[in-house]
């Protein structure tokens, strides 16, 4: 049983930014943050099963792959690493790679591999906000420069380099080859429109993930039977004791945990462990006193209403 507000942990990356408003003021003297990881604030709690990420990029990733459950175990790893991108903006003509555009044999990748051939084998695609992408776990998969992606996987950090861009980074070319799917993939999302606040974006083996949009000044209750995260992407609430606002995310499990919308609503992403969508997550509440329109839409103001300094105890920038 746990309500708590996420931590938000920031990581350079050289294919990072520096700015990463509205989502962060987070900032390392400088440096280009990539990444920012949403953790328990109980360090000493059971490790999730689920990783809630957010991806800045003003340069392309590397082209990868991570293994499936079968590959890591074969090798001393407890999971694989499935994920699903949900894209938060894009600068026109950003893109993604997922997949081949044909299928190679093993010795076909490698020279791909070693020519920089890869990068025309690749199947690039244009994206744009709100685009949903499934990225089974032995894809072979790359972000380009220019978006602000939300990413929702296994708790897993096992990824493959297969190219890289001369960045003299460690590649895992035999390992990757090994562990990939060497062919085209279908990154379609099984989308679908669950409730008028509730629509299902995804759902796989691992995990399952919505988007949830609440109207201004509504109440409801989330019924989290199974471990789920809530980001907000829009808007602010009261989610149980804490005021969050764009770019916070609250963790909860085997708990009921009641939202107050601020006076714009609130719009998130909600993320839980299962196969298919919980029936009974979310319940309207009847409204309460009109002093819960004043809530915060964004991190600032949440940290000055909560009492607490912005990000202080709550963020940590790892270079």
């Amino acid at each position: 049983m746990a309500i708590e507000r996420a931590r938000a942990h920031a990581l350079s990356k050289p294919w990072g930014v520096v700015d990463l408003r509205p989502w962060s003021k987070a900032s390392c003297d400088g440096r280009p943050i990539g990444e920012i990881w949403y953790e328990r604030t109980d360090a000493a709690a059971v490790e999730p099963s689920l990783l809630i990420k957010l991806l800045f990029t003003n340069q392309p990733l590397s082209i990868q792959v991570h293994p499936d459950d079968a590959f890591a175990r074969s090798i001393g790893l407890p999971s694989g690493k499935t994920e699903a991108w949900y894209v938060l903006s894009a600068a026109p003509g950003a893109k993604v790679a997922i997949g081949l555009n044909q299928s190679q044999t093993p010795k076909q990748l490698r020279d791909a591999i070693e020519t920089g051939a890869i990068l025309g084998l690749v199947r690039w695609q244009t994206v744009s906000a709100d685009d949903v992408i499934s990225v089974p776990a032995r894809t072979i998969h790359a972000i380009g420069a220019g978006v602000v992606i939300a990413e929702i996987q296994q708790r897993s950090d096992t990824t493959f380099r297969l190219f890289d861009y001369g960045r003299q980074r460690e590649l895992q070319i035999e390992r990757g080859i090994a562990a990939a799917d060497a062919g085209p993939a279908d990154f379609r999302a099984n989308s679908s429109r669950l409730t008028d606040q509730r629509a299902l974006l995804l759902a796989n083996a691992h995990f399952v993930v919505e988007k949830i949009d609440l109207a201004p000044a509504s109440a409801w209750r989330l019924e989290a039977e199974r471990e789920t995260w809530l980001l907000v992407v829009n808007g602010g609430a009261r989610v149980g004791s804490f005021d969050v606002g764009v770019g916070d995310a609250v963790f909860v499990q085997s708990e009921r945990v009641d939202i107050q919308c601020g006076p714009t609503g609130m719009v998130g992403l909600a993320a839980y462990t299962g196969c298919c969508a919980e029936p009974h997550l979310l319940h309207q509440l009847a409204p309460r006193s009109q002093e819960m329109q004043a809530l915060p839409l964004s991190p600032a103001s949440a940290a000055a209403r909560a009492g607490w300094p912005e990000n202080s105890g709550h963020l940590e920038v790892t270079a």
